[in-house]
């Protein structure tokens, strides 16, 4: 739930950093849901907040900042590199008041190469949903999402190292196994005292036999020691190509 802050909290947040089924979408509800740390959703997503936050971004991200952070001033996102790209010339990381950095990261990238093209083949991207379509076997896809997975996770940790940045690093997997100290280290890191407990929030987790069953496959298919994957630099003329159509 959004709320207004306080006008007399000093304002302070944190970006949680990381790819598509990393686990941040239930992580960000674990930190919303304790009432002192943001709410951490994706303020970047759409064509609409793109357009307003690269045309007039101090308004932008006052705007969300004001009425999108806990009553004690902490406010709180969730940016995949994608977004990053589309939204540079905002220079929000610049902007946004004494900000901090959270990387998250999936440990297992084949099974969130698998879960992403799973939930974009079907259309199911949370357990609760309902298929559009059935879930069909593509190896090229596999092989796509976890080059584009890895690559993106890299140019997260040379931006942080260009920038002389310490970010908290957690994976999903630390997530899945006690999400109330990965919380409690989000706390730490912005300087929130206190306790900040958690509301009961069950990991949904998606994987099943289809998931394996694919992992089984493609490993089948495509093991090859003696090949070592392509440059992630290959990639730079359509992401250029991406960019140009929002400005």
């Amino acid at each position: 739930m959004n709320q207004t802050q306080d006008d007399g909290a000093e304002r302070r947040g944190y970006a949680i950093c990381g790819e598509p089924r990393c686990g941040s979408t239930y992580f960000a509800a674990c930190l919303a849901s304790t009432g002192k740390l943001g709410n951490p959703w994706e303020y970047f997503a759409g064509i609409e907040r793109v357009r307003s936050a690269n045309a007039d971004p101090e308004a932008h991200l006052e705007h969300w900042v004001r009425h999108c952070s806990t009553p004690n001033g902490v406010y709180g996102l969730k940016m995949f590199a994608r977004q990053f790209d589309l939204v540079e010339q905002s220079r929000w990381a610049e902007r946004l008041p004494r900000l901090h950095f959270v990387h998250l990261t999936r440990v297992d990238l084949l099974a969130q190469a698998i879960s992403l093209v799973r939930a974009e083949k079907t259309g199911a991207y949370e357990s609760k949903h309902e298929p559009k379509r059935p879930p069909r076997y593509d190896a090229r896809r596999n092989a796509a999402e976890l080059r584009r997975l890895s690559a993106n996770q890299g140019r997260w940790s040379a931006w942080f190292a260009r920038n002389g940045i310490d970010p908290l690093r957690l994976t999903y997997e630390d997530v899945a196994a006690d999400v109330q100290r990965c919380v409690d280290a989000v706390a730490a890191l912005i300087g929130v005292e206190g306790p900040v407990p958690v509301e009961p929030h069950p990991m949904e987790v998606q994987r099943d036999e289809i998931s394996e069953e694919w992992r089984r496959s493609f490993v089948a298919e495509r093991r090859d020691l003696a090949w070592l994957d392509d440059d992630p630099l290959r990639l730079r003329p359509m992401l250029r190509r991406l960019r140009s159509r929002f400005w």
